[in-house]
């Protein structure tokens, strides 16, 4: 319940943002390169929440504009989990990071409003050390784009046989035409 009153929050402030701002229409550049450099947090969900409280990462997106609407992106970063504290012990459990590396698509729909959904692989980094595994990275998102400035809200899920973790999270990015 916590997390839904929390997505609620997000989507009204987003909601306020949309309609209280007097920007020209964004729409990808044909066939233009972008790049964006993007800071993060979100909650996480799946096995993720049991033993971390919220995240904090950074990203940068290449862009291509394939039409003015709609664009291909390439996105790599990072995200670290903080940690919670055992019940049992009272010690608090390791925390770690994912290492997502994805490329995926954006369309705009409305004027500065698009969706968008990648996909790749991400890599651990524990405490110790990193993992000695992958875990696929699916996300999906909606987001709003000035000519610089780009917010978005997005479920991204890390996952590999019978283990689902993940966020809802917010990125706020700053972007430039290259």
């Amino acid at each position: 319940m916590k997390i839904l009153s929390k997505i609620i929050a997000v989507s009204a402030m987003a909601s306020a943002m949309f309609f209280t701002t007097d920007l020209k229409a964004q729409t990808l550049t044909e066939k233009k390169f972008s790049f964006s450099l993007g800071a993060e947090t979100g909650m996480p969900t799946g096995v993720a929440r049991l033993g971390t409280t919220f995240s904090l990462g950074a990203t940068g997106q290449f862009q291509y504009g394939v039409t003015n609407k709609f664009g291909l992106t390439f996105t790599a970063g990072g995200d670290h989990y903080f940690p919670k504290k055992n019940p049992q012990t009272g010690e608090r459990y390791g925390s770690y990071g994912e290492i997502p590396v994805r490329i995926g698509v954006k369309e705009f729909f409305l004027p500065n409003v698009y969706v968008a959904a990648q996909g790749g692989l991400a890599w651990e980094k524990l405490e110790s050390g990193w993992a000695d595994f992958h875990r696929r990275n699916l996300t999906g998102g909606i987001g709003y784009a000035t000519k610089h400035l780009d917010f978005s809200v997005r479920y991204e899920d890390y996952y590999m046989k019978d283990y689902h973790s993940g966020l809802v999270g917010l990125r706020v990015a700053y972007g430039f035409g290259l």
